[in-house]
């Protein structure tokens, strides 16, 4: 047998005439009774290949395996097709079946399955055009990101995913136990005694690798983490897993600005490389998914992001509601601000991307460096943060970052204000008393930048396996 040639390669290939064998799964047969035409898909690329399949020389009944789902094995000659919509076709010479798909049985036969069935049968939906277009800008976009990183001097930082701290303090954790659930020993006064469990602590599942991510900063200078985190929140929304990856470059020695600028510049890198590579996949999802993609794509590209303080956000959205414009939630100076907030921004008054400053820091985490000098609410100093958030079209909120707190008087201070318990992170609070140093950094959620980059509308459908509340299938 010929050694394979990948579909993507197929059909660009010049070798006319020349026997070739592709391999992959048929996503529909048709002809009449003269020939038939199967069209083949192996996951290399988005297009099919069309096999010209001769009657006389392969029987009906030699055929009748070959129906949409089947795995096949097809080598022939390649000839310029004679139809449009393809460059090269194959001739059939020889035909293996590897695997068949029951007609009746096979769950994407069906055309316009809608995304929530086809989220019941995750394990089969990367066969579909549209997913299989998703997992391939996924790869590429993780592609980008090791890449942009290892081109600027970054290292690839490995923090742990089981943990005895909480980074955001919101202690919404899953837990890693090995003990007995049907019988808990206790302490004296009750509480579950972890004494006998596997690490001899309490110990969840991480939600950051921020922290372990600032040790390494402090050591190395810079370096990036880009692995799984969960968190333990009941949130049935489109914009919300349990379980989803990050980003979290942290840099030494990097202001304000100097991460902002990074910000810009990263995601707008990972934007390009989608558009110099994902093309094929992009052009359909733009056809069938979201038809202002490639657009907005661009846009971004093209577009220099906006720095807008906190306060001065907030009265723009507050003159738009003196204006006549409707929000579902309130808008007052310390609110968190909802999604749709962050979209009127973005969408509807600037009309590019808007990276957004100096947030109270009552609504922001207690590492975050507080302005001594920013004005706060009503000129008041102090009450405002250097948190950046990067705020996208369709989205909101795609990046939070913030200049960290490097005294370790000020960090106490803000612990001990929010009562936050800190008996298990002594090594967090050691780098702000050997050898403290300004720095900065932040969070991406992967999945909220595939959102962006697909023009897909849920976030259940940007990762091959979503975690959600009650949902935790194959």
């Amino acid at each position: 047998m010929l050694q394979r040639t990948e579909i993507k390669d197929a059909l660009q290939s010049k070798q006319i005439g020349q026997p070739i064998n592709v391999r992959g799964w048929v996503r529909s047969r048709r002809g009449n009774k003269n020939v038939s035409f199967i069209a083949l898909n192996d996951g290399s690329t988005i297009k099919t290949i069309q096999i010209v399949v001769d009657l006389e020389k392969f029987p009906e009944e030699q055929l009748k395996p070959v129906t949409t789902g089947a795995c096949i094995s097809a080598t022939g000659i390649l000839v310029e097709s004679q139809g449009s919509g393809q460059a090269v076709e194959i001739q059939l010479t020889e035909l293996v079946v590897y695997g068949t798909a029951d007609v009746d049985q096979y769950p994407l036969q069906k055309k316009g399955l809608s995304m929530e069935y086809l989220r019941t049968i995750a394990h089969l939906r990367p066969r579909t055009n549209t997913f299989g277009a998703v997992f391939r800008i996924r790869h590429h976009m993780a592609m980008a990101i090791h890449t942009y990183f290892h081109e600027h001097g970054y290292f690839y930082f490995h923090t742990p995913l089981i943990t005895a701290s909480d980074c955001e303090g919101a202690g919404q954790m899953f837990q890693v136990t090995t003990k007995n659930l049907y019988n808990l020993k206790k302490t004296e006064d009750g509480k579950i005694d972890y004494s006998d469990d596997f690490f001899g602590k309490q110990t969840s599942l991480t939600v950051s690798g921020q922290l372990e991510g600032e040790l390494g900063a402090t050591a190395l200078g810079k370096i990036y983490t880009f692995g799984p985190t969960f968190r333990a929140e009941n949130s049935n929304t489109p914009r919300h897993l349990a379980e989803f990856w990050m980003i979290e470059p942290e840099v030494a020695f990097m202001d304000i600005d100097e991460l902002m600028a990074l910000e810009e510049d990263f995601i707008k890198f990972c934007v390009k490389w989608a558009l110099d590579n994902c093309m094929d996949d992009l052009e359909f999802l733009n056809q069938y998914v979201d038809k202002g993609l490639i657009e907005r794509l661009r846009s971004v590209i093209a577009s220099d992001f906006v720095h807008l303080p906190y306060t001065e956000g907030i009265r723009i959205l507050q003159e738009a509601i003196q204006n006549g414009h409707k929000f579902e939630f309130p808008c007052e100076w310390g609110d968190d601000l909802a999604s749709e907030h962050e979209r009127y921004l973005v969408e509807e008054h600037f009309k590019r991307p808007v990276i957004m400053t100096n947030y109270p820091k009552a609504i922001k985490a207690f590492y975050m460096k507080i302005d001594e000098q920013e004005s706060g609410y009503n000129g008041k100093s102090g009450q405002t943060v250097q948190g950046t958030d990067v705020l996208f079209p369709q989205i909101g909120e795609i990046i939070g970052g913030s200049v960290r707190e490097e005294s370790y008087d000020k960090l106490m201070a803000e612990i001990e204000a929010r009562h936050i318990p800190m008996k298990d992170m002594t090594w967090y609070l050691d780098t702000r008393k050997y050898g403290s140093c300004p720095h900065a950094g932040f969070g991406l959620g992967f999945e909220r930048l595939m959102l962006f980059v697909t023009g897909m509308q849920n976030i259940r459908d940007v990762i091959p396996f979503p975690r959600t509340p009650k949902t935790a299938e194959f």
